[in-house]
């Protein structure tokens, strides 16, 4: 019987890291090359303190819990590139601008965890 519970935690968390439907993901390898495209906005959605500590300059940095009330500033019509410190919060985010009417949203794979 307690099996069945820790399997469900698992498949609880396994479904949250997965990606909003139409949510594309990359690698941060591939993100270093897009980082000069004006085409695409570029969002960081942890905390203050976490980006202050590490951040990549071209993300502009919208914290998760403020994400639905900012969304209106961010502009539907460019790719919305979304990045957090493992990929899990970001996948939140795409999720959100997604069910805002974003078409174009792509998490990175591995988050701030997998920078190099």
């Amino acid at each position: 019987m307690e099996w069945i519970f820790i399997l469900a935690i698992v498949a609880f968390f396994v479904w949250r890291m997965m990606p909003a439907k139409g949510v594309k993901t990359i690698s941060t390898n591939d993100v270093k090359g897009l980082l000069k495209d004006k085409s695409k906005q570029f969002i960081d959605v942890r905390t203050p303190a976490e980006y202050k500590g590490n951040h990549i300059r071209e993300f502009q940095n919208i914290p998760l819990n403020t994400l639905k009330a900012k969304v209106d500033k961010l502009d539907k019509n460019k790719e919305t590139i979304v990045i957090c410190q493992s990929g899990m919060r970001s996948a939140q985010a795409a999720n959100i601008l997604k069910k805002s009417g974003f078409t174009n949203v792509t998490n990175v794979k591995g988050g701030m965890s997998a920078w190099r």
